[in-house]
């Protein structure tokens, strides 16, 4: 019989978030399951940049710091580890997970879930949803990345993977999957899809369930923000849940923040969307549990959409990242001078760069921005930004300027039949489909 309550714990709610409060909840929560959510489209993006540039790239490049960090304690506990930080390259992470259980000993297969990747199924002529406008008429498309539901990941679950790595899942069903799994949960059934689907939601960015984010002086006080705790939930049967922080971490759990990160990001209270469910928020009640402890029930849900949404890269030009800093005495006049001289100096060139000071009387800075196609001139522009050394106003100091590739990020839908979700078990010493 599956078991009435199961623990599941967020460790990362973002590709830089911190990893002493993840490795708080492996050693002392008790938890079933750790989830890290690390992927977000300016992070896919990225890692799709970086696929693009080296084909074994693409995967989060704090992959490996976190698993020497976490995995010995989670496989001392029996916890299993979820986590998207597979990103645009799941099959290369997951071949680093498998070497780290290879050095620490362990024979337990790793899991690595594929299919996200459907830039070859996208229609370039579907409309994107932010404008309108078909997707080619932004730039050359690079990657298109379907967001995956619960049910990608649950043959992975139901293998004895200690760890499973994926790429582009919604945030939610990272945590909805092992939910489903543990509990018994049918996915087709939108009453546990919906109260699984609210777990995630509340989880999923870690710190910010517990006052991180939040903390305002005066305002809306957390305290010990330096030795803030990630959170975890009692997640029942019947789709209740209790929230809490280990016991002695900083921040706070209460029904504000609860609140708070209930409606963070929501558009539609009504119908959240999502790949498993349309998650109605109206009934949700956030309750008092105990100090740092809080219970929400209530989730209501209908049946999930027929399509999946999809996050498109695209080559949207380069960006010019430039600067100058005046200090002393009248810091923001020589400053806005600065700024007026590379304004007139680069009035004929093919770009409209964003010019500003920021700071004040005695400590300023003159930031030059522009994104273009053309590289030719961001790099004259960049070059009339550091040429203020000895050409512009007296006492500038730290100047640079950089230009990098702009992967825009577009979002469109498909529909679900053409994604194909596929589970890979990377086994000690060998590979099985």
């Amino acid at each position: 019989m599956p078991p009435t309550t199961t623990r599941i714990g967020s460790g990362a709610g973002f590709a830089g978030d911190r990893i002493d409060p993840a490795v708080e909840l492996a050693r002392h929560a008790r938890l079933d399951d750790l989830v890290l959510e690390c992927l977000a489209e300016r992070t896919i993006a990225l890692g799709q940049r970086r696929r693009l540039a080296d084909p074994g790239a693409g995967h989060d490049p704090r992959l490996e710091q976190r698993l020497t960090a976490l995995l010995p304690d989670l496989l001392a506990g029996g916890v299993r580890l979820l986590t998207n930080m597979g990103a645009a390259n799941p099959p290369a992470a997951g071949r680093i997970v498998r070497d780290h259980l290879d050095r620490l000993g362990s024979t337990a297969p790793v899991a690595v879930v594929t299919g996200d990747d459907v830039l070859d199924r996208i229609d370039p002529d579907a409309p994107a949803a932010e404008d309108g406008r078909p997707l080619r008429a932004h730039g050359e498309l690079v990657s298109a990345n379907a967001y995956l539901g619960a049910d990608a990941l649950l043959p992975a679950l139901e293998s004895s993977a200690a760890v499973v790595v994926t790429g582009r899942v919604a945030d939610p069903s990272l945590f909805l999957a092992p939910l489903a799994q543990r509990l018994g949960w049918d996915l087709a059934d939108p009453g546990p899809a919906a109260a699984g689907t609210l777990v995630g939601h509340l989880l999923e960015c870690a710190g910010q369930l517990t006052g991180g984010y939040a903390a305002d002086p005066g305002a809306f006080d957390v305290p010990g923000l330096a030795r803030l705790g990630f959170p975890f939930a009692d997640v029942a049967a019947d789709g209740s849940a209790v929230y809490g922080k280990p016991d002695g971490s900083g921040g706070r759990l209460d029904r504000h923040t609860v609140r708070q990160q209930l409606l963070y990001e929501v558009t539609d209270p009504t119908g959240y969307r999502t790949p498993d469910v349309l998650l109605d928020l109206r009934g949700v009640r956030v309750d008092t549990a105990g100090p740092d402890r809080v219970r929400v029930t209530g989730a209501r849900g209908r049946a999930r959409p027929d399509e999946l949404k999809v996050s498109v890269g695209y080559r949207a030009g380069h960006r010019l990242e430039a600067g100058i800093f005046y200090v002393g005495p009248n810091a923001a006049a020589r400053a806005r001078l600065a700024a007026d001289v590379v304004a007139e100096r680069v009035r004929g060139l093919p770009v409209a760069p964003r010019i500003e000071v920021r700071g004040g009387d005695e400590d300023a800075r003159l930031r030059v921005a522009a994104v273009d196609h053309d590289t030719g001139a961001l790099d004259v522009l960049g070059h009339e930004v550091e040429a203020l050394y000895t050409n512009g106003p007296a006492g500038g100091g730290g100047a640079r300027a950089h230009v990098d590739e702009v992967i825009g990020v577009l979002s469109t839908l498909v529909p679900r039949a053409a994604v194909a979700p596929h589970v890979t078990l990377l086994e000690a010493g060998r590979a099985a489909a």
